[in-house]
This record gives C-alpha cells, sequence and structure tokens, in this order.
C-alpha cells in the first residue's frame, strides 16, 4: 500500500515547494481537490518542478467541462509531468452541478460513462491519427482539424480514475476506468461487501484482472499522542463524518452496516442547521468503523492492518489541525509502504 498526500489547500505561489518537499519524504502521490480551488492548476505548476511523485485530481467534478476542455488539460500535464498524471473524475450531487456550477444534471452514472469513451477517442486521435468520430447520447466530437490537434506524446497512456459511491459508479470504474476513488466516508466493510464486488463485476466485463485497477481513498484517520489529543480530534472527525452521512448519496454506506435509521435524521437536522445534534448521532462504534485511530508512530500501521487487500493508495483525511515534522511524515511513509 501507498501512502499519498492530498492538498485540501493551497497557494500557486508556495505550491512547487510543497510539492518537492511532498517527493522528497517518499509519497506516491500528490493529489488535488475541487473545492476552493482549480484541481488542475497546481499539478501544472508542480508537473515541471519534480521527478518522480505522481499527480491527480481526486477529483475534478466532470460536467462543468467539455471532455474536449478536459483531454487537451490532461493531455498537457501528463506531457509536462512525463507520464506522471492520474485523471480523477466525479459527477458530484445535483446541489453542486446545478446551483453552483449552473448546469443540467442528468443521468450522471451513464454520462460520466460517455465522458471517458469520449476522452480514449480525442486521445487516440491525437496520439495515432485516429479519425475523431465520437457519437453518444450526451456528447459528439467529429471535428478535429490540424491546426488544433496537440499531436502525439511520449506517455499517452493516461490513467483515469473516477469516484463513486453506488453499485453503477462501482461497476462502471471496473469496466471502463483504471481506478476507483473511495469516498473518505467508508469503511472496510463497505468496501469489502458493497465496492469490490461491483467493481469485480465491472473488471470481468471488460476482461481485466484486479492487479490491471487501483483503489484510492483518503481515509480518516484521528491522531493524538496523548487520550487528550486524541479525544479533541476525534469530535472533528465525528463532525465531518456525520456531514457526509447526512448526504443521502452515500446512503449505501450507513445500509452496509444497517445504519440507514441514522440518514434520515442527519438530513433533517442539516437543514434546520443542528451540527451539534448531527455530531452526536454519530456514535463511537460507529466512528471506530469508519476512522482510524492511533499515535504518529503507530496510525500507518494501523492504516495497513485495516485496508491490506482492499486500497492500493491511501493519503490521510484530517479535518482538524495537524502538523507533523518531516521525519514523522518519512516513518509514517515507511509504515504504509510495506
Amino acid at each position: 500500500m501507498i501512502l499519498d498526500l492530498a492538498l485540501r489547500d493551497y497557494d500557486l505561489s508556495s505550491l512547487l515547494d510543497h510539492a518537492r518537499t511532498a517527493e522528497k519524504i517518499g509519497y506516491g502521490c500528490l493529489w488535488t481537490s475541487e473545492t476552493q480551488h482549480d484541481p488542475f492548476l497546481p499539478l501544472a505548476v508542480a508537473a515541471t518542478g519534480t521527478t518522480s511523485i505522481k499527480l491527480g485530481t481526486s477529483i475534478a467534478v466532470a460536467f462543468p467541462r467539455s471532455p474536449m476542455v478536459l483531454a487537451y488539460t490532461a493531455w498537457d500535464i501528463q506531457k509536462a509531468s512525463r507520464g506522471r498524471f492520474i485523471l480523477g473524475l466525479g459527477s458530484q450531487v445535483r446541489a453542486h452541478n446545478e446551483r453552483r456550477f449552473s448546469i443540467k444534471f442528468e443521468a450522471p452514472g451513464p454520462k460520466l460513462h460517455e465522458v471517458v469513451l469520449a476522452l480514449r477517442a480525442i486521445w487516440e486521435c491525437w496520439q495515432k491519427g485516429t479519425p475523431l468520430r465520437f457519437q453518444g447520447e450526451f456528447y459528439h466530437f467529429d471535428l478535429m482539424t490540424p491546426f488544433f490537434n496537440p499531436g502525439p506524446i511520449t506517455h499517452p497512456e493516461i490513467p483515469i480514475f473516477i469516484a463513486g459511491v453506488n453499485q453503477y459508479m462501482c461497476r462502471m470504474a471496473g469496466e471502463v476506468c483504471d481506478g476507483l476513488h473511495v469516498h473518505p466516508f467508508h469503511t472496510a466493510k463497505y468496501l469489502r461487501e458493497y465496492v469490490q464486488p461491483a467493481v469485480e463485476r465491472g473488471l470481468s466485463a471488460s476482461g481485466r484482472l484486479r492487479r490491471d485497477f487501483t483503489y484510492v481513498t483518503a481515509a480518516f484517520v484521528v491522531i493524538g499522542e496523548t487520550e487528550a489529543e486524541r479525544a479533541k480530534n476525534r469530535e472533528a472527525v465525528r463532525q465531518q463524518v456525520a456531514f457526509y452521512a447526512s448526504t443521502r448519496t452515500y446512503a449505501p454506506v450507513l445500509e452496509t452496516h444497517g445504519w440507514e435509521e441514522v440518514g434520515p435524521e442527519l438530513h433533517h437536522k442539516s437543514l434546520n442547521g443542528d451540527w451539534q445534534g448531527m455530531a452526536r448521532l454519530i456514535s463511537d462504534e460507529m466512528l471506530a468503523d469508519i476512522a482510524v485511530t492511533g499515535t504518529s508512530s503507530d496510525v500507518g500501521r494501523k492504516l495497513h492492518e485495516r485496508y491490506v487487500g482492499l486500497l492500493d493508495r491511501v493519503s490521510l483525511y484530517l479535518p482538524y489541525g495537524w502538523a507533523a515534522d518531516q521525519s514523522t511524515q518519512v516513518n509514517l511513509v515507511s509504515q504504509l509502504n510495506q
């Protein structure tokens, strides 16, 4: 298992130094997300200033961008990084598509499936000179003149990962993608009994094996050198877990454990802004299944024990202030990279 680094906030002016430090420490991949910043710009900055660390989006929201726009951006970062880029895409939920991005939200699973196929068709056109003839339900591409064709690159095989929670997305990931971004709100039981069987059906349909596929996530972790510190950080994780669990899209995680009655209560409290009340609905037993708890010297080992055979790459989801020196981070990397 490989320990990656997920960037939750970043400043482009200092990003390159941050990326070089992450590479020096030994992190496997630098992941950016589409929250407060564009997910691609930091990776473009990091691409030419690093040499070995992988660079990926976790995730970029697919539908506000045409697949053609995504194709150009990914092609340029892949070329600049000399083959280290991973394109991670997600559908996002209806509210964000319609109200934050002001775009039509329609059949997210089939539409994301089409985005993946369209990207591959566009890249094949650029790399091999194949005529661009993509006709789908949502997208149509049949114009690519030499003036707009960036041409072939040395590393044309760009891995595509998608974010998935439900059975359709997980199966689709196994069928047409190179990896799955598992949502941070998950448990080992959910991965074992819900996610992996769906992915395996997709892999079987495409004639591929488990070794051809990558599972990656940001895992909730409660780190503290003392019980008092862990208790404080545990409450921050509990609050974030309650937020995710209140979203009906993530109901499969609750249902896997028989916790489904908690979901509507959380959703109701979220509509009323009762954030503290929401957190109280997440029991210690639930939190123990969702988050890994430990000190900086043993939490890496505990992550490995929980996820070995279930995940290939993991980063730490820490919704609280935690600063570790480089030696501590190196130790964490060594605990995971067994």
